[in-house]
């Protein structure tokens, strides 16, 4: 999966916050969820124009973040 073709980021929506395409929901709002313990279906429920393969875009997006990011632990 290719996030790009579900996540945008426009200083017109959302002040320039990554985005799931043709929305305002924004990438955090739905990382944030999911690690407080709410499922895919649960937020499929909470925001019915919002599909499966964006949400999961939203995780993609995260993981390539990460991966070129410097790590802000170290190890000891």
């Amino acid at each position: 999966m290719n996030w790009r073709d579900h996540i945008s980021v426009s200083p017109k929506v959302m002040y320039g916050k990554p985005v799931i395409t043709g929305t305002r929901v924004p990438v955090d709002l739905i990382t944030e969820k999911l690690a407080s313990g709410e499922s895919f279906e649960d937020l499929l429920s909470a925001y019915p124009h919002v599909r499966l393969e964006q949400l999961l875009a939203c995780l993609s997006y995260v993981t390539s973040l990460i991966r070129n990011e410097e790590s802000i632990l170290r190890a000891a």
